[in-house]
């Protein structure tokens, strides 16, 4: 009885799968013929680059556009939504040159926040702006366009929840989304990383810190969260919690905020 309920749970979130690429507009593998343009209107990270790197960040890009397919559930993709969605992608792995995501196919947009149990975007429940498929969702992410477009428009946040989502699958990168991004860390950084997320995670719990509290839910949402910190406010970290920047630096192999 329990394997017929599980064969049918997995049957229903595989239909559920397919039901929302077949709503896609756009299958096609997109370049924007103004990928400098945008990026250097729209992405800071991208502007604070120097022209040697500039080159190299719209080459991964490219890259980056030719292998992931981005689709809008019920609505139309544009060539912004597309450059930061990669834009979201390289940024953390900037400082690996040969990084590919293997553990992504498909990158959904939906026109809202959505229902992260079922994907719907009406009803109860639409509090889920991003997230990394799991199950029969696996190797896909969906994000909420107006929540991608946010993290780009406001520079002075230190939020932004492309860049959260695919963090999340660099920590999933060693088999597990645990908060200890092994693929990144040298070993020797991996005990002293565990015990810094523990004290601050603590520390975001008592109220103590200026890091946003959905850190505190978990230590996957505490990689994610300061990560968003790291390449979003550099500067910021930097001065408020040194030992995490330079923690940081280790993971991602990247100095922002140095010029």
């Amino acid at each position: 009885m329990v394997q017929l309920f599980l064969f049918v749970l997995f049957f229903a979130f595989g239909a559920a799968v397919f039901f929302l690429i077949k709503k896609t507009r756009s299958h096609e593998f997109i370049i924007p013929a103004d990928l400098e343009d945008l990026l250097e209107s729209h992405v800071a990270y991208y502007r604070e680059l120097t022209s040697d790197k500039k080159k190299k960040f719209e080459e991964r890009v490219r890259v980056f556009l030719s292998y992931i397919r981005i689709h809008g559930v019920n609505m139309k993709v544009e060539n912004l939504d597309r450059v930061l969605v990669a834009s979201s992608a390289i940024i953390p792995v900037f400082g690996f040159e040969d990084w590919r995501y293997f553990n992504l196919k498909d990158v959904l947009l939906y026109g809202d926040r959505f229902n992260a149990e079922d994907y719907a975007v009406t009803g109860d429940g639409r509090n889920t702006l991003g997230m990394v498929g799991d199950g029969p969702m696996q190797r896909m992410m969906i994000l909420s366009k107006p929540a991608l477009r946010q993290g780009f428009i406001n520079e002075t946040q230190k939020v932004n929840t492309g860049i959260h989502e695919f963090v999340h699958l660099l920590d999933k990168a060693d088999g597990a989304t645990d908060g200890i991004p092994e693929a990144l860390l040298h070993r020797q950084y991996v005990i002293p990383w565990i015990k810094y997320m523990r004290d601050a995670m603590s520390r975001i719990k008592a109220g103590k810190s200026d890091i946003d509290p959905y850190g505190a839910v978990s230590q996957a949402e505490f990689f994610a969260v300061v990560s968003e910190y790291f390449f979003k406010r550099p500067d910021l970290l930097r001065i408020n919690h040194p030992d995490l920047y330079g923690l940081l630096e280790k993971a991602f192999s990247q100095y922002p905020g140095q010029k």
